[in-house]
């Protein structure tokens, strides 16, 4: 079935295929893509699009000992194959199998591990500087999308790689037209003869001898950015960077993208190859719909993906969709929110209000930074913004948390998605610290609602305040409660008790809820629904600390500064002494698998915690 592609296991073997056999492996490798990802799930559309230029990378560089840095890194299944992993594919994110993005404890051919966006740039910098200092034969090559190249840090990185011209490719992977016309046959033939060794001697010889000619030397400069410019406008912005600007060029040309990393592979300094390329390139359903087949589960590649029908007597939205439909309920109320996304309007559920409100709706592109900032500056103007963004998105912008938004007191509600444990993507997706760096900061108000309605009533509660404010909830449905079209404001710092019980007391933290009452029935304990973490309910704890001779915190959060260690902050302020024990994330990364599972093996389900009381009390 794949004659060529099951004689290759490493990148050396590929190196013995003849030029003219690239285009027949690209075409089966793309076709063994479709069938594993179809049979596992996880990138398609990104991962077919870059097809060509991993063979091509692989194929003109000496890999491992040359460097390849893949930003994001969800486009790098081929690279996998191609190095030494394609039985591994059978269980591409699954526990115990290989991760879906670069991981350096997977494989030597892995330079970098990359799961966030835009760190190529900086990363391949500190590799090609190292490789300087140490006088060794070595390439660095970043490749980046043009999505990643939203983000100011890999501005950052172009501007410092600039001036110190160290050895370094920088391949903008251009998968959305964003940035470049149509590639055509000249565009090739250019790129092909400005990455060439005689274009690159006639510049450093017409350097050397205008160089005693300043005036001279500039104006020649000029003349070869105006060249350049009138074919690439956008080249010019590279070269201003102090990058060789080469491109665009057809990515889906293996023959073209190999004679063009040839040539570039013997220029010295700072490289710009400019590459066209086609999400979903070579599987039409996912050229057409690009984003439905951007992360997909299990499909039948004949078919493609088929809307399941819909089953009306099952009603348990996504927390994502909860979201969603109160932004756009809120919305109508409140003619001041806006709604603002890095990059991520499907993913945080605002499809439907970038279609009912596009004048309120900004999508600020992969800028984590800014979009925190952006919140500020309106908020300062009377507007009411609401930023919805993954946990460990929030992250990057943890200083622009502190000192735009928090400092001021600004009133930006955070609706923050994709909290605690997230599955197959593993520990650079999962929300395990949002509680504990959130809870440090003196304004910032703190939910984790336990179930749809719950995230709803949070939502609206913490809109109406003129504080900054976080409502984190998890990836997926909730329990199933119902949800109260009418929106209530909820007492901050209050929580509740949904189970009297003896002895014991558990003190839920939002999703771990619905484990806790489980445990609950078989111990015979209380169940706390805690809903605040910050301000924490002082009165409950010690209510609770009074008639019972154990309490127990549970949050899908780690331990360490989270929501337990709150409360044991309350016990030691009010001078409440009583047995305690915490149960949450373990002080360390929890590898990627099934949602479910990943719970149970922290001791986060009924089993884990019945299992972790009995324990403590033998």
């Amino acid at each position: 079935m794949y004659s060529l592609l099951d004689s290759i296991n490493s990148p050396a073997q590929l190196r013995n295929l003849e030029l003219k056999q690239l285009p027949e492996f690209a075409k089966e490798l793309r076709n063994f893509l479709i069938e594993s990802v179809s049979k596992t799930g996880g990138h398609l559309s990104s991962n077919l699009g870059t097809v060509e230029l991993t063979i091509a990378l692989h194929y003109v560089f000496n890999t491992p000992h040359d460097q390849l840095v893949w930003d994001v890194g969800h486009q790098t299944y081929a690279h996998k194959v191609l190095t030494g992993r394609r039985s591994g594919m059978q269980k591409l994110r699954m526990q115990g199998g290989i991760a879906g993005f670069p991981r350096r404890n997977e494989s030597e051919y892995d330079a970098f591990g990359t799961a966030h966006s835009s760190t190529s740039i900086s990363a391949a910098l500190g590799m090609a500087v190292a490789t300087q200092l140490e006088n060794k034969d070595r390439r660095a090559i970043a490749i980046i999308g043009d999505g990643a190249m939203s983000a100011g840090m890999a501005f950052e990185a172009l501007n410092n790689a600039g001036v110190m011209d160290a050895n370094l490719l920088v391949i903008l992977n251009d998968n959305d037209m964003s940035i470049s016309k149509p590639v055509g046959a000249l565009n090739n033939y250019l790129a092909k003869l400005m990455s060439g060794r005689f274009y690159a001697t006639a510049r450093r010889a017409g350097e050397k001898m205008l160089g005693v000619v300043p005036p001279m030397l500039e104006l020649a400069k000029r003349a070869e950015e105006h060249m350049k410019g009138m074919v690439t406008p956008e080249g010019t912005l590279f070269e201003e960077f102090g990058f060789n600007y080469i491109g665009p060029i057809d990515g889906h040309d293996v023959k073209v993208l190999v004679a063009t990393l040839k040539n570039i592979k013997n220029l010295e300094g700072p490289q710009f190859l400019h590459v066209v390329t086609r999400k979903g390139a070579g599987y039409q359903v996912a050229e057409e719909d690009p984003i439905l087949y951007h992360g997909v589960g299990k499909f039948d590649p004949e078919k493609g993906i088929v809307s399941k029908p819909v089953i009306k007597t099952v009603n348990k939205p996504a927390y994502t969709q909860v979201f969603g439909d109160w932004l756009c309920d809120m919305a109508a109320r409140d003619a001041r929110l806006i709604g603002i996304t890095p990059a991520m309007r499907e993913g945080s559920g605002l499809v439907k209000f970038s279609k009912e409100y596009p004048d309120r709706y900004f999508d600020v592109g992969i800028a984590e930074q800014h979009a925190v900032t952006f919140a500020a500056g309106a908020a300062c103007n009377g507007l009411k913004p609401v930023v919805a963004i993954y946990s460990t998105f929030l992250q990057r912008a943890y200083d622009q948390l502190i000192h735009d938004v928090d400092i001021q007191n600004l009133p930006v509600l955070f609706a923050i998605d994709r909290a605690g444990l997230v599955g197959a993507d593993g520990p650079t997706h999962a929300g395990s610290f949002d509680l504990s760096y959130l809870r440090c900061i003196p304004n910032m108000t703190v939910m984790a609602p336990s179930d749809e309605n719950e995230c709803r009533q949070m939502l609206y509660t913490a809109f109406k305040m003129d504080t900054p404010t976080a409502v984190r909830y998890p990836r997926g449905t909730g329990p199933g409660a119902e949800i109260q079209t009418e929106m209530i404001e909820l007492p901050v710092g209050r929580g509740v008790v949904r189970r009297d019980g003896q002895k014991i007391a558990f003190l839920a933290f939002g999703s771990m809820l619905t484990p806790c009452l489980a445990a609950a029935e078989e111990l015979n304990a209380t169940v706390a629904d805690m809903r605040f973490i910050k301000p924490l309910d002082d009165a409950l704890i010690a209510a609770l600390a009074k008639r019972h001779d154990l309490l127990v915190t549970v949050e899908e959060n780690t331990i360490m500064g989270g929501a337990g260690s709150a409360v044991m902050e309350s016990l030691s302020r009010q001078k409440i002494c009583v047995k305690t024990m915490q149960l949450g994330l373990p002080d360390a990364y929890v590898e990627h698998g099934d949602h479910a599972q990943m719970l149970a093996d922290c001791g986060l389900d009924k089993t884990g915690i019945i299992e972790s009381v009995q324990a403590y009390l033998s």
